[in-house]
């Protein structure tokens, strides 16, 4: 299925399948593709960010069950078990709130087979890191990736201001905001 998607601000990109078939100025992608469905979004897309912190933040922190929230929150807390399949349920909620930051990829080895699993699934991208990253862990941190060019994989997130409103991966619209 051909989608444009129109940010508020730049270039529109046409997505077929789960590759970026074009970019341009709006009225030029939608001459071209006039069958293509249109999802307008305010703000600029971007190519997504890359969260420097996978390891640390899907498999040493544990992000809480809204049913947990009373009880530990609702912010990741260090692991405190060994279950592998809480671990797993928890990476697919740490995968879930850094889609809604704009992350398209994590950088880090990870190891835990339950998390490798939920990070699969979802469609974010694991990618090699150079050196472990300063700082305290957070799901919002990240480096955008270079820009777009047409044949990549469609990957990326959309802003209006600091906040993110759109996560598109592999071409699908994996979050968005309410």
């Amino acid at each position: 299925m051909l989608t444009i998607h129109a940010p508020a601000v730049g270039d529109a990109v046409v997505v077929e399948g789960s590759v970026v078939a074009a970019i341009g100025p709006y009225e030029e992608v939608a001459a071209a593709y006039p069958a293509a469905r249109v999802r307008r979004w305010p703000g600029v897309l971007v190519p997504g960010l890359v969260n420097p912190y996978g390891p640390e933040l899907l498999e040493q922190a544990y992000h809480p069950d809204p049913r947990e929230a009373d009880e530990l929150g609702v912010d990741p807390v260090p692991v405190f078990f060994a279950d592998e399949v809480r671990l797993g349920a928890s990476a697919r909620r740490g995968v879930q709130r850094m889609l809604a930051c704009g992350v398209v990829a994590v950088s880090g080895e990870l190891r835990v087979r339950a998390v490798v699993e939920a990070v699969r699934r979802s469609g974010v991208a694991v990618v090699p890191r150079a050196s472990v990253p300063s700082g305290t862990p957070s799901l919002s941190a990240g480096v955008a990736l270079p820009p777009l060019r047409v044949g990549d994989a469609a990957r990326f997130s959309v802003f209006d201001g600091s906040v993110c409103v759109a996560t598109v991966l592999g071409g699908r619209l994996v979050y968005r905001a309410k």
